[in-house]
C-alpha cells in the first residue's frame, strides 16, 4: 500500500503497522466541526516537533479558531485548500501524496494531517529537537578569527553561511541520500561564480550514490572523490563557517550533511591543505612566514627518517667527521640496523599517538607525553635505539602536527614507511625515485576536473600570490583561475593603502 487511501482508519492502521507500533509515534484523532463532521488525525514523532506549537497552535486552529459550519464550501474537495489558506497559522505546509513521502516527512520532524475521505495528507514543518549549540571549533582552532563552528544541524549550518553571505545568489539545493536513513544533504554554491560543469558534476555524483545510510560527511567524501586509490585528500572539509564562506566566494561548492559539523568543499587543491583561516586575518608577511614553515615541516615529516637511514647506512661521507664519530659511538651498542631502529620508534610513537586520542580526555594527553618520554629514554638506556634516532623521530612527529588540515598529515604518516624502506634498500637514490613517483602521482590527480597540483602544475604565476606566499590583501583582486573562470574580479584593483596627502 504505497498510495494514501480515502479511509482514515486504514491509513492510520497502515502507519502504525509499518512503524511497528512504536511508542514515539503520537497519533491524535480529531473531529472537525463542519456541516458534516469530518474525522482527521494528527501524526508526529515525539521529541522531533515543537509540542507547544502542535497543542497551542495547530490543534487550536483546527478545533476552535474557525467554525466550518459558517463557511460555505462549494465542493467537498475544497476543505484541504481552505485549511491551508484560512485556518492553519503556520508557514511551512506541503502536500504528501504517498506513504514513503509521509514516513520521510514524519520521521524528519514534520507533523502530518490525515483527513477522512481525502487521498492526500499535509506535512507541516514544526521541527524542534535538542541539538548542540554553536560553539568554538575543536579541530581547527585559531588565535585570531571567528569562534563559531558548524553543528550537527543542517538548518543551523545553512543559517551560519547565510549570516556571512547575505546574497540572493547563494543557492541551496537539498536532496536525501540513504535508502534507510534518508539523510538530508544540502549543496550550496554562489550562482554566477561557480562553474556550471562543476555543479553539474556534483549533482551527478551525489545522485549516483545508492547506500542504506549515511552517518557522516566522510562517507560522502569517499563515494564522490575522483581517485579511489590515493592517500591524499582530494576533497577538503572544515567545521568553520568563515572558511566555507570564503571557499564559496572563490567559486567552490559546499556539501553539507545533516548530522555532522564537517562541511565538504570542492574542488580542492593540494596547496589548499596548507592554508589556515588565520592566514587571511593576520598580516601578509607573518602569514607568509608561517606558510613557508608548514611546507618545510611537510618535507621534514615525510623525509627526515628516510634521510637519516640513507645517510647512516650508505652515505656516511656526507656527514662531518665529528658528527659521524658521535653517531657511530651512539650506535655501537645498538643490535639493529637503522631501518629496524626507525620502524620500532615510528610504530611506538603511532601507538602512543592513537592511545592519546582514544583515551579519556583527562588522561589522554598525559599518557601520550609521559609515554613518549619514558619509552624514548628507556629505549636509549637499554641500547635498543640510539639517541639520534629518538631526536629524528621526535622532530618528525612534531612536524606532522603543524598542518592546519589533519587529513593532510595522514598521507604523510603512511608514505613515511615506504620511503624508509626505499632508503634502507637503495640509499638516497631510492628516496629520489620514491619522491619522483610521489610527484607524478600528485600531478595525475584531479578534483572534480581541476588538476590537484594547480598553481604549481600547471604553473600559474598570478596564483603564486596565494600559494606558498600570501600577498597583501590589496593585491588579491582576482579569484583563483584554476577554480573558476567566471566573474574573476572580486575587489577593486586600487585598494593599496596610501598616506594622506598634505
Amino acid at each position: 500500500m504505497a498510495q494514501i487511501g480515502p479511509r482514515l482508519d486504514e491509513n492510520v492502521h497502515f502507519v502504525k503497522e509499518s512503524l511497528g507500533y512504536s511508542n514515539d509515534i503520537v497519533i491524535r484523532e480529531l473531529v472537525l466541526d463542519s456541516r458534516e463532521p469530518v474525522r482527521a488525525a494528527i501524526l508526529y514523532t515525539d521529541g522531533m516537533v515543537d509540542s507547544h506549537m502542535v497543542q497551542g497552535v495547530l490543534i487550536n486552529s483546527l478545533l476552535y479558531k474557525t467554525r466550518f459550519k459558517e463557511i460555505e464550501l462549494e465542493r467537498e474537495e475544497d476543505l484541504v485548500p481552505f485549511l491551508k489558506d484560512a485556518v492553519l497559522t503556520v508557514g511551512d505546509i506541503g502536500d504528501v501524496n504517498n506513504f514513503p513521502e509521509l514516513f520521510t516527512a514524519m520521521l524528519s520532524g514534520c507533523v502530518i494531517i490525515l483527513i477522512d475521505g481525502y487521498e492526500k495528507a499535509m506535512a507541516i514543518g514544526l521541527q524542534e529537537w535538542k541539538d548542540r549549540g554553536v560553539t568554538e571549533p575543536t579541530a581547527q582552532t585559531v588565535i585570531r578569527g571567528p569562534r563559531e563552528g558548524f553543528t550537527e544541524s543542517l538548518r543551523t549550518n545553512i543559517t551560519l553561511l547565510r549570516r556571512r553571505i547575505a546574497s540572493e545568489k547563494m543557492w541551496v539545493e537539498t536532496r536525501r541520500i540513504g535508502e534507510v536513513t534518508k539523510t538530508e544533504i544540502a549543496v550550496v554554491y554562489i550562482k554566477g561564480l561557480v562553474e556550471e560543469g562543476v555543479i553539474e558534476e556534483v549533482r551527478n555524483r551525489l545522485d549516483r550514490i545508492d547506500v542504506d545510510g549515511l552517518m557522516e560527511s566522510g562517507m560522502i567524501e569517499e563515494l564522490i572523490q575522483d581517485a579511489a586509490y590515493t592517500p591524499f585528500p582530494t576533497i577538503s572539509n572544515s567545521e568553520r563557517p568563515d572558511v566555507v564562506a570564503a571557499n564559496l566566494l572563490e567559486g567552490r561548492v559546499a556539501i553539507i550533511v545533516d548530522g555532522t559539523p564537517f562541511v565538504l568543499t570542492v574542488p580542492s587543491l593540494f596547496v589548499e591543505f596548507f592554508h589556515s583561516a588565520e592566514d587571511y586575518y593576520q598580516r601578509a608577511d607573518f602569514s607568509t612566514l608561517i606558510r613557508m614553515l608548514r611546507f618545510v615541516s611537510f618535507f621534514i615529516a615525510l623525509l627526515a627518517p628516510s634521510l637519516y637511514i640513507a645517510i647512516t647506512t650508505f652515505h656516511q661521507e656526507m656527514l662531518p667527521t665529528q658528527l659521524l664519530i658521535s653517531l657511530a659511538a651512539q650506535r655501537e651498542g645498538v643490535p639493529f640496523p637503522a631501518l629496524v631502529e626507525a620502524l620500532l620508534m615510528e610504530i611506538a610513537f603511532e601507538i602512543l599517538r592513537e592511545a592519546g586520542i582514544r583515551m579519556p580526555r583527562a588522561v589522554g594527553q598525559a599518557i601520550s607525553v609521559v609515554g613518549t618520554l619514558v619509552i624514548g629514554q628507556a629505549a636509549v638506556e637499554a641500547g635498543i635505539v640510539s639517541a639520534a634516532m629518538v631526536i629524528v623521530v621526535s622532530i618528525t612527529a612534531i612536524s606532522s602536527f603543524i598542518f592546519p588540515a589533519i587529513n593532510m598529515s595522514i598521507p604523510v604518516r603512511i608514505l613515511r614507511f615506504p620511503l624508509m624502506i626505499l632508503a634502507a634498500s637503495f640509499g638516497i637514490y631510492g628516496i629520489i625515485v620514491g619522491v619522483l613517483g610521489l610527484v607524478l602521482h600528485l600531478c595525475s590527480l584531479r578534483s572534480f576536473g581541476v588538476p590537484y597540483m594547480s598553481t604549481f602544475a600547471p604553473f600559474s604565476f598570478k596564483e603564486q600570490r596565494d600559494a606558498i606566499l600570501r600577498a597583501p590583501r590589496w593585491m588579491m583582486d582576482k579569484r583563483p583561475e584554476s577554480i573558476t573562470k567566471r566573474n574573476m574580479r572580486r575587489q577593486s584593483p586600487n585598494l593599496k593603502p596610501k598616506p594622506p596627502e598634505h
